[in-house]
């Protein structure tokens, strides 16, 4: 007699696979929970005045790839982000001068004033043109708001200027303003002023949630601050998450008909809770610490700089944001039309 072959027992695998829906590119496209598109994505530009367009744009140091603008080269990236099919395109100005109430934001020959006109005109309904209404990058002290005697912003005293400021864009061509000094009552006063001007159909895109962050670094060098101390008495303590979802809902009861959260990456819980609390469009904006530090990474060899871009802007799709502000939105955007999906080098 022979010994008995001994009974293998079979094996059976797990009935449910959730890697069948990953096996092809194709496949996970099919099956993808956020898209991302050139229609979900606003540029954020800074034009300065005094810049020749014989010497063309000045690079930003710290923000590789971005720079100020000249008029001629601002008018560029405009046409090419509608061309892309972009969501919008807002506008920063940097004057010559700043003085103690950042007059230079109301004056309709102001650099911010003359960029909206001139980019509205050349672009026209195509793209829509926004405009940061603040007076951060206009004051000699650089704090969003006109100050007291002892220093401190005047909350209502700015509120008065940032209604001239929302008129003087109006009237330059202006499609959304961008109230982000984080000044109480400042949606309320701005969509009053709009409307007192018969500018009913200007909308307003509110920074609604905006922290005291660290991640601003590289934006004050974009737009030479000249910031003194800091802001944290009026913009958001980053340990604070249903203040800023209080914040947003304060702002759509004032009229605000978009909503943001700034930054995105270190507050993506934050954007996830407004985006469940309001019924607006909400925006959040991709901020000049968080471009850097992935163009600094990829620059270093560390990661892969375009699949880490892509990743960093689903991420923000995914945790609510209808609309991204991001630096790499032109870039993007035409990565996303190639056939591959990539970026052809």
């Amino acid at each position: 007699m022979t010994d008995a072959v001994p009974r293998v027992p079979r094996v059976t695998g797990p009935t449910i696979r959730p890697r069948r829906l990953r096996t092809t590119p194709a496949l996970r496209r099919a099956v993808a929970e956020t898209s991302l598109e050139a229609r979900h994505l606003i540029l954020p530009v800074f034009v300065r005045e005094g810049l020749s367009e014989a010497t063309g744009p000045r690079p930003i140091s710290s923000m590789p790839g971005v720079v100020q603008h000249t008029m001629d080269s601002l008018r560029a990236a405009a046409t090419e982000a509608a061309e892309l099919g972009l969501a919008g395109i807002m506008l920063f100005g940097i004057p010559e001068h700043k003085d103690a109430v950042g007059s230079g934001a109301i004056d309709p020959d102001g650099i911010l004033n003359r960029a909206i006109a001139a980019v509205a005109a050349e672009v026209g309904d195509a793209l829509p043109v926004m405009a940061d209404l603040c007076l951060d990058e206009f004051t000699d002290h650089g704090h969003c708001g006109v100050l007291t005697p002892d220093g401190r912003v005047d909350n209502d005293r700015t509120l008065a200027i940032y209604a001239e400021m929302a008129q003087a864009q109006a009237a330059a061509g202006v499609d959304l303003v961008g109230p982000s000094g984080m000044m109480d009552g400042q949606v309320a006063v701005i969509r009053a002023a709009l409307d007192a001007a018969d500018h009913t159909d200007v909308a307003i895109l509110a920074y609604s949630t905006k922290y005291a962050s660290a991640f601003f670094g590289p934006f004050r060098e974009a737009v030479d601050s000249s910031l003194e101390g800091d802001r944290r008495t009026y913009q958001q303590d980053p340990a604070n998450a249903r203040e800023g979802v209080r914040e947003a809902l304060l702002d759509v009861a004032e009229g605000a008909d978009l909503v943001m959260v700034k930054p995105a990456l270190a507050y993506l819980d934050v954007l996830r809770r407004v985006r469940d609390a309001v019924d607006v469009p909400v925006a959040a904006y991709n901020i000049s610490g968080e471009y850097a530090m992935v163009e600094a990474a990829a620059a270093n060899g560390w990661i892969d700089r375009e699949p880490a871009i892509l990743e960093t802007l689903l991420s923000i799709r995914r945790a609510g944001a209808d609309v991204v502000l991001t630096y790499w939105a032109s870039e993007v955007a035409r990565m996303l039309n190639q056939p591959s999906g990539r970026m052809t080098r």
